[in-house]
């Protein structure tokens, strides 16, 4: 899985979506939703298990 995963980063497409990614990840506006989330996740781990 891994190799496949860097075969493609290593391609012509997958280094287009790697530039794509980073200049999606300079936007405050995505920023703040990827901290939005961390949060939950970390908020619902610490809570343990959902029932």
């Amino acid at each position: 899985m891994i190799d496949r995963i860097r075969r493609y980063l290593a391609s012509p497409q997958g280094r287009r979506t790697v530039e794509r990614v980073k200049v999606m990840a300079r936007d405050p506006r995505n920023q703040q939703r990827a901290r939005e989330l961390m949060a939950r996740i970390r908020g619902n781990r610490a809570a343990g298990p959902r029932r």
